[in-house]
């Protein structure tokens, strides 16, 4: 055998070995990016969550807030 037909059996070889391990990666890349998927749709849903409830404590605080505010001015006017 020549010396350009095993270097050539060797590279083939290599070549395979890493087209095996492209195929590999390609597929654990594509599964790790459906799981962020997924947890970027739960933190979505979650702020969403978050936004709802600080929006309703804000207009229940808000006239409670005023309230408070009105009956000191009318404490200090009445002294």
């Amino acid at each position: 055998m020549d010396w350009a037909q095993i270097l050539v059996i060797i590279l083939a070889v290599f070549l395979a070995i890493f087209l095996l391990l492209a195929i590999v990666l390609t597929i654990l890349l594509i599964k790790v990016t459906r799981q962020i998927k997924t947890v970027t749709g739960s933190a979505m849903k979650t702020a969403a969550g978050v936004e709802k409830m600080v929006t309703n404590i804000t207009t229940i605080t808000s006239p409670v807030m005023l309230y408070r505010t009105v009956m000191k001015y009318v404490k200090k006017s009445k002294k």
